[in-house]
């Protein structure tokens, strides 16, 4: 089939490319036209993965094209995939901004030739797909399409598998002739029998922010549970393999830490509190995941500001990982970003590396704070460091390389990703989350 994917972010690009993977003849399409030009050098604007390499193979098959023109592509596409950013917090209030996905609309409109399934692939609000018909009928009455939903699950370092080997594929759609499209396109997840979910546009909307949520509640819940354990002496590992071994919980996602951050589950569990609050619905779990969220952050600075003695003024600071997650080089809601400026606004020297953050975004999101080309660099004369992001190169540090170049070895750990027992042994004061405090060896 022939596929235009509107918007070449993260969803657009890895969406596009995964579907020419399967075979279609793919158009991506984007207004920044610095952009399109580098991808179709092979430059990848993001970090993810395989991504590059699936790009390469498929732009040089003829199957994934780039362009910044809205023709030929979308009057001949089967399908037009809207994948366009929907930014948090339009106006402050916390909703989604369909600004891009309306004009989206508008464009495609008057060029829609021949049967075309417009899809929402953006994470939008329940009722937007509505909105987008309603905004292509206006512009051009004759246009003979049907709306269509299809929320994308895609997590960042595992988008490539997970949209070649999904948990579930969610369709929502209002006509049959829609359905049997999308089903085409994805054939080839049929074959090897991965979960569909075919439902109304409405559901397959809200499908999306509920199961964020969801995700982000869990977070949340055992960061609770985290700062429990840390005033009564219990272990939080051991409270979450407890929880996580009975089926109905599952062990996914509760993993203590300095709170969510990232794309999705800040700006999501934003909008859905807004679309609650639109329908006159009570929220107060999703309300309380925020709140949570937010209070973790503030609770890692007192944590890291405890750790060096109550004062962190004047004191050189070491920071492994800025971005919210490995394997990404996505920024957005990190807790560095909110963890970092409060340490440098009372006086410390940040000192930070991270495998993939983008040194300009650096500069621009965390004023004050020095990048440098090694982990280890970065410890050079520290009074402390941050474990902020477990990337795997931090999993296998050389801690006596680590614990010699420190001025203190106060080690802040706030993904446990080290033993506290073997820290201690090897001389560091360390300070875990919702674990119990060990003192720190003598000498």
């Amino acid at each position: 089939m022939k596929i235009a994917v509107i918007g070449t972010g993260y969803v657009g690009l890895v969406s596009g490319t995964c579907f020419a993977e399967f075979g279609h003849e793919v158009t991506c399409i984007d207004v920044d036209r610095a952009k399109i030009e580098n991808l179709k050098e092979q430059r990848i604007p993001i970090y993810e993965p395989g991504l590059d390499a699936l790009v390469a193979k498929n732009h040089s098959a003829g199957r994934l094209l780039f362009s910044t023109e809205f023709t030929p592509a979308v009057p001949h596409a089967d399908v037009v995939f809207i994948a366009v950013g929907t930014p948090a917090s339009r106006r402050g209030d916390g909703y989604a901004d369909l600004t891009y996905v309306f004009s989206v609309a508008r464009q495609i409109a008057p060029i829609l030739t021949g049967y075309t399934v417009v899809v929402n692939k953006s994470t939008v609000p329940v009722g937007t797909a509505r909105q987008v018909a309603r905004i292509i009928s206006d512009v051009n009455a004759e246009a003979d399409f049907d709306m269509a939903s299809n929320p994308e699950f895609l997590r960042e370092g595992a988008a490539i598998s997970d949209f070649l080997r999904p948990d579930r594929v969610v369709i929502g759609v209002d006509s049959s002739r829609a359905e049997q499209v999308l089903k085409a396109i994805y054939r080839p997840l049929y074959l090897i029998e991965r979960p569909f979910v075919i439902t109304g546009i409405e559901t397959a909307e809200l499908i999306k922010y509920a199961a964020n949520a969801f995700l982000a509640a869990k977070i949340s819940f055992i960061n609770e549970i985290a700062n429990l354990c840390e005033e009564v002496g219990a272990d939080v590992h051991d409270v979450a393999k407890g929880m996580g071994l009975d089926g109905r919980i599952g062990r996914k996602f509760l993993h203590p830490g300095p709170g969510y951050g990232g794309s999705c589950f800040p700006k999501d569990t934003q909008a859905l509190l807004r679309i609650f609050q639109e329908h006159g619905v009570a929220s107060r779990i999703i309300e309380a995941v925020v709140e949570v969220n937010a209070a973790q952050k503030a609770r890692m600075v007192r944590k890291i500001r405890a750790a060096l003695g109550g004062n962190e003024a004047d004191k050189t600071v070491a920071v492994l990982g800025l971005t919210f997650k490995p394997e990404t080089d996505d920024m957005r809601e990190a807790p560095s970003l909110t963890i970092l400026p409060a340490l440098v606004e009372h006086g410390a020297r940040i000192r930070a590396h991270d495998p993939q953050a983008n040194p300009v975004e650096v500069a621009a999101s965390l004023p004050g704070v020095d990048l440098c080309a090694s982990p280890y660099e970065a410890c050079d004369g520290a009074d402390a460091l941050i474990l902020m992001t477990e990337w795997n190169e931090y999993r296998a540090l050389d801690l006596n390389r680590v614990h010699a170049l420190m001025k203190n070895p106060i080690f802040i750990d706030l993904h446990n990703v080290y033993d506290p027992s073997s820290l201690v042994q090897l001389g560091f004061d360390y300070h875990g989350v919702g674990r119990p405090r060990q003192p720190r060896k003598p000498g």
